[in-house]
């Protein structure tokens, strides 16, 4: 995959998942906050617990910073989708997880 063609699939994965965010923000009691080139989702604890996303263009991958890990997601032409290779999760489910995991509620990208 070369550069331009990893732009258009991350941006296309961005502004997907930020809109999803967005519409379950209030439900769950969290804040996205966008910038060029990175997504991040505040949450309303004592701890300002943050998670980052955001695109690595020289790897090709979606990095995700959260619950003390760093998830690091590839394309996969066969799920057309930025997948969690060690567990085949697209970018939506690993967010999923990780949102219900914080929470302790279930949410569903």
């Amino acid at each position: 995959m070369d550069e331009q063609d990893f732009q258009r699939k991350s941006d296309a994965a961005f502004e997907s998942l930020k809109k999803r965010l967005l519409e379950l923000e209030d439900e769950h009691e969290f804040q996205v906050e966008g910038s060029v080139g990175k997504l991040e989702v505040e949450f309303d604890d004592d701890d300002e617990t943050r998670f980052v996303i955001s695109p690595n263009a020289p790897v090709r991958q979606i990095w995700i910073s959260a619950l003390t890990t760093s998830f690091k997601l590839s394309w996969n032409d066969q799920s057309q989708a930025f997948v969690l290779d060690k567990t085949g999760e697209t970018l939506n489910q690993v967010m999923s997880r990780i949102l219900t995991q914080q929470l302790g509620a279930t949410v569903s990208l």
